[in-house]
């Protein structure tokens, strides 16, 4: 098991380096959300396969502190590959696990930004009843 250092180190690498940053082009949808307590505010662009069903690529932009950058490039190293519903489903739990750290209570928002904006931009641009 990785000691919390190694997690830390992790977190700040993402936060520095964070992978799939940047601008999409074409997509399917953009969406931004923001935590309004702190300021963060993340943008994900997301390219659906032709099923539209499927994430093809994403690519986010933003501003923020460490947890919700290195958060935000966490997720999207993740959801390629990943279907709407597959999304849907993730639960604050998942955000933090993959941090693997112990999040304070004040730090929880930051920590699941990016899986939020990403299930609200899914929930705008594909309903539940559209898929019925």
């Amino acid at each position: 098991m990785e000691s919390s250092n190694m997690y830390r180190e992790r977190i700040l690498d993402h936060y520095r380096n964070p992978r799939r940053y940047g601008n999409l082009s074409p997509l399917t949808f953009s969406h931004t959300g923001e935590n309004a307590s702190c300021g963060d505010e993340l943008t994900f662009d997301v390219r659906l396969a032709d099923d539209s069903e499927t994430i093809e690529e994403v690519a986010f932009r933003g501003d923020g502190c460490a947890i919700s950058l290195a958060s935000a490039s966490m997720l999207a190293e993740q959801l390629s590959g990943m279907t709407v519903e597959e999304v849907r489903e993730l639960d604050h739990e998942d955000a933090l696990e993959k941090l693997g750290v112990e999040i304070s209570p004040m730090r929880i928002d930051c920590a699941i930004l990016a899986e939020r904006v990403v299930q609200d931009g899914i929930d705008e641009h594909a309903p539940r009843d559209s898929w019925d």
